[in-house]
């Protein structure tokens, strides 16, 4: 449909869009970037969506004003992992390494892409070691692992038995890891999400609740952390 501005302190950039499916007006604004989307449906005429849409401004820059702004790796600065804040500096080292509870990184430029690296090979490791794991509870096998930078979600299980995770989930406590995990293993024997599911992933992760909520409450955090230098 196009864009439309709001005009004020800040200016805010709304994208306009239909959709069959919409039975009302509605306003969505994401947690990751702070895109803000209006969906009406198909038959609604522009100017109502835009009354909608002014009408609700208040709410809007309130809503917006309580996204924490995006956090760039850098030198000096903290990067979560395994659900600690480690502090990055520099010093003698080829590569971003793990030293004293600290990220060291070589002096120069490219402190995210390296910082962002050693979080990738770290996640793979973590993560084939809980899917084996779990796998091997169940009895099943899988037959690929990949790690990617998703934002729909935190991984996936496909008919053939391929898992997907985001390598992001090495900054978020070790057990909300092994929580998906878990999750996506199950899915090996209950490729739904159906109680028979839920019951296999409370058979190999009895606290899977808490860790779920976890991410819904934080796992926003972990997307706006920015690693491009």
């Amino acid at each position: 449909m196009g864009r439309h501005t709001l005009h004020g302190n800040p200016p805010i950039e709304v994208e306009l869009r239909r959709s069959a499916r919409a039975k009302r007006l509605s306003l969505r604004v994401s947690r990751l970037d702070g895109r803000v989307t209006l969906t009406l449906p198909e038959r609604s005429p522009d100017r109502e969506g835009i009354a909608f849409l002014h009408a609700r401004e208040a709410w809007l820059r309130g809503h917006l004003m309580l996204i924490a702004p995006v956090h760039t790796v850098a030198v000096g600065g903290t990067v979560p992992f395994e659900g600690r804040n480690l502090l990055i500096v520099t010093g003698e080292a080829r590569r971003a390494r793990l030293e004293a509870a600290r990220f060291v990184v070589p002096a120069g430029d490219r402190v995210g892409a390296r910082v962002k690296a050693l979080l990738k090979a770290t996640a793979r490791d973590r993560l084939a070691a809980a899917s084996d794991h779990y796998a091997a509870k169940l009895g099943h096998s899988y037959t690929r692992l990949s790690i990617r930078d998703t934002r729909s979600r935190w991984g996936s299980c496909s008919s053939q038995g391929v898992l997907m995770y985001s390598w992001r989930l090495i900054m978020a406590p070790p057990e909300v890891l092994r929580y998906v995990a878990a999750h996506e293993v199950a899915h090996l024997t209950e490729m739904n999400h159906a109680p028979a599911f839920w019951a296999v992933v409370a058979k190999l992760f009895p606290d899977y609740q808490a860790r779920r909520q976890w991410l819904r409450d934080h796992g926003d955090q972990l997307h706006r952390i920015q690693f491009d230098d």
